[in-house]
């Protein structure tokens, strides 16, 4: 007995597989779960986060201590997965819409533009900090440097303003 397979018959499978993924990415979309409320954000990050603003020249020295230690600290946010606060704070002097940041700290900047370029892209690989500054409409690219003050505490310093 001879069988005979029809080169149709193949992609039945393939076909069926896809009508199934199509019919399910509508209610994938509904499970999905917005950053809106505070309430989520902290459900979402596990840790408190706080945001404030400052004008650069008032904070220049932390700034660039932090910008100066972001070797050591790429690591570090490579490591935490858990953080009992994160503050962000405004640069609001510093943003694009202003101009950028002042020349002592773009210099800094462009002293260590491979190690600021590194952090940015662990900052977006880390959950935990990705969605804590995404919950402040912050973008990667407009952090400068973060700052572990104490065990379970980082400071994010932007050049950004705060969403309204």
């Amino acid at each position: 007995m001879t069988v005979i397979t029809l080169p149709d018959s193949r992609w039945l499978h393939a076909i069926a597989a896809a009508a199934f993924l199509a019919a399910s990415l509508p209610q994938a979309a509904l499970n999905a779960q917005g950053l809106e409320s505070p309430e989520t954000v902290d459900r979402i990050v596990g840790s408190q986060v706080n945001q404030e603003e400052a004008k650069t020249t008032a904070e220049i020295d932390k700034v660039s201590s932090a910008i100066d230690r972001t070797r050591e600290n790429i690591s570090t946010v490579r490591k935490t997965s858990k953080l009992d606060k994160v503050d962000i704070v405004f640069l609001t002097d510093a943003a694009r819409s202003e101009g950028g940041p002042p020349p002592a700290i773009e210099n800094k900047v462009r002293q260590h533009q491979e190690d600021v370029a590194e952090l940015r892209k662990e900052i977006e690989a880390n959950a935990l900090l990705y969605n804590a500054i995404d919950s402040r409409r912050v973008l990667a690219e407009d952090v400068l440097a973060v700052e572990f003050d104490d065990p379970g505490k980082i400071v994010i310093y932007a050049a950004a303003k705060p969403s309204d």
